[in-house]
């Protein structure tokens, strides 16, 4: 089986893997520390990024409060979507470009980092939108430098977006998401204060800790690093590189506090400890998939949300549907774990008894029932939709989410080969599972 030597090395395979992180400062009111955080790093005039709705709450008041404080200039960008497109991040763009800003932070969750990190790249060199998409449909360019040092922080406990090089950012004109990646995007601090967590509505806080599930579930059981060809120079070697002893480590760490904690961190808004590990959970899943990558449970949901027209989640607001991203990838994921378990049989059981099923008895052959059932109970515990058919999509949409999901690259880091008819009888196998 492989999985008794993961990372065996081959012929053509990359033996080396490198680890970027960002500097990270945790705790309850570390918001308050950003002032001085962002003056250490050379900032006089700061570009805020935040959302319309966060824009007149308490996370947002504490960390201008900080940044006046260090007697530091702030501007402030509020329009930034939910669920951010191409459109969207370029005009924010161009506020970067015109700001002539030396410094940036973000507040708020994972479309308000994603947009920063996008932003500011696209503002520092301006390109039009695809040049710096990855490949094959963008252009996979480089960025030609470095950027301006960007804080992030997050007011959600689930993205990890605060410790990624990735933006992922729905394209209009092609009509589904892609990701734009680069080292330079990496924050170079993030400051995770859960108390900002601790006021936010039970379908976020499940929403948001089912995407950091599958952050870690997707690293710890994507395809090694050392199957993955090597390239042609160390410099060249990917961010998203493959599942390798680094992300292993953060992932399983990830998983055992989302397993003890997650359902506490819903049913209850008052238990602070819960919502607390829930944050410092998201934040160790975001270096884990960040330095590997995830794969199909993320890949499946961006068709998901694209083609949605009648889901709308509550405790959103309620400018149009939604499926939210943590929502759509978990109700994806007890399928593709039932397939993939075979790749790796006891990484699919370990992961399961992090997550706090009783894997006794339990045989290779297990494995993939086993982790899907105890991803189901919790799903179920939480309130999250059944399936893939519980936001609205049938049986007969299959074909059509899995042509628009083939155009994700992080499906290549699937333990296991995924084509057309593969994705095709994952989304159908998708649509209930009670």
């Amino acid at each position: 089986m492989a999985c008794c030597h993961h990372y065996i090395e081959t012929a053509s395979g990359d033996a080396g893997f490198t680890i970027d992180m960002s500097r990270i400062t945790f705790g309850r009111g570390v918001m308050s520390e950003l002032g001085d955080r962002a003056k250490a790093l050379g900032m006089t005039r700061i570009g805020l990024f935040t959302d319309p709705r966060l824009r007149a709450l308490e996370p947002v008041a504490r960390a201008l409060e900080s940044i006046r404080a260090a007697g530091l200039d702030v501007d402030v960008y509020d329009e930034i979507l939910v669920e951010p497109d191409s459109v969207s991040v370029m005009k924010a763009a161009k506020w970067v470009e015109e700001g002539k800003f030396d410094g940036f932070v973000s507040v708020g969750g994972g479309s308000v980092m994603d947009t920063a990190k996008a932003a500011i790249a696209y503002g520092v060199y301006p390109v039009d939108f695809m040049t710096y998409v990855i490949k094959p449909l963008g252009g996979g360019a480089a960025l030609p430098g470095p950027l301006p040092p960007h804080i992030a922080c997050p007011t959600t406990a689930g993205t990890g977006s605060e410790t990624t090089p990735i933006s992922v950012v729905y394209v209009e004109g092609l009509g589904f998401k892609l990701p734009v990646v680069h080292r330079q995007m990496l924050p170079a601090e993030a400051i995770v204060d859960p108390t900002c967590t601790y006021s936010l509505p039970t379908t976020v806080i499940a929403c948001s800790a089912f995407d950091l599930i599958s952050h870690a579930l997707e690293a710890f059981t994507a395809r090694p690093h050392t199957v993955r060809p090597a390239p042609d120079r160390p410099t060249l070697r990917p961010t998203t590189q493959g599942a390798n002893l680094f992300s292993d480590i953060i992932g399983r760490e990830a998983l055992k506090l989302a397993g003890e904690y997650a359902v506490r961190a819903v049913a209850d808004s008052r238990d602070i400890e819960a919502r607390d590990n829930i944050s410092w959970a998201a934040t160790l899943a975001g270096i884990a998939f960040a330095n590997t990558g995830t794969h199909a449970p993320h890949a499946m949901s961006y068709p998901v949300s694209s083609l949605n027209c009648e889901y709308h989640a509550t405790g959103y607001a309620d400018t149009h549907k939604i499926v939210p991203h943590g929502m759509a990838v978990i109700i994806n994921a007890p399928s593709v774990f039932r397939f993939t378990a075979d790749a790796c049989p006891e990484r699919h059981l370990s992961a399961a008894e992090w997550l706090g099923a009783d894997i006794r008895g339990a045989g290779c052959d297990d494995a993939g029932e086993v982790i899907a059932k105890r991803l189901i109970w919790m799903m179920q515990q939480t309130g999250m939709p059944n399936g893939i058919g519980g936001v609205g999509m049938t049986r007969e949409r299959a074909p059509e989410l899995a042509k628009m999901c083939l155009h994700q690259p992080a499906i290549n880091n699937s333990p296991k080969p995924i084509d057309l008819e593969t994705l095709t009888g994952l989304y159908s196998n998708a649509v209930s599972y009670w």
